[in-house]
């Protein structure tokens, strides 16, 4: 089961990447464009590894074989927080607050940065449950 959540996941970090889009958050402006994109933990590797470690397959998802992507996007604060993370598609049976729980207790990353400063920025990211 981890080595198809690795499989599936790795696959779509690499091919879907993270973007950006714009947002306002607690009267700081969330950049839209920056010179340097936010990073995990550990690097992308380290955040890939975090995924596999961490993620669980909700059992009632796997009861009813539900699969699919969950589609969720978060804020990286200047001070590297992760917050207001929501669900932008999900597939129900316990695969949307899986995603959300895993990538709010993602640890601080580096923010990014634009001129030079530590700027927030909106991130999605595709989260891939696979039986």
């Amino acid at each position: 089961m981890k080595k198809l959540l690795r499989i599936a996941f790795f696959s779509l970090v690499l091919g879907a990447g993270l973007t950006l889009s714009t947002a306002v958050q607690a009267q700081e402006t969330v950049k839209s464009t920056v010179d340097e994109m936010p990073v995990p933990p550990g690097g992308m590797t380290g955040f890939t590894n975090y995924m596999i470690q961490t993620l669980s397959y909700p059992t009632a998802a796997k009861e009813a074989n539900v699969q699919g992507m969950v589609v969720v996007s978060f804020v990286v604060d200047a001070e590297g927080k992760v917050g207001s993370v929501e669900v932008l598609r999900g597939i129900g049976k316990g695969c949307d607050e899986e995603a959300v729980r895993v990538i709010s207790n993602s640890g601080i990353w580096t923010p990014a940065k634009k001129e030079g400063n530590a700027v927030a920025t909106k991130m999605t990211l595709p989260v891939q449950f696979k039986l």
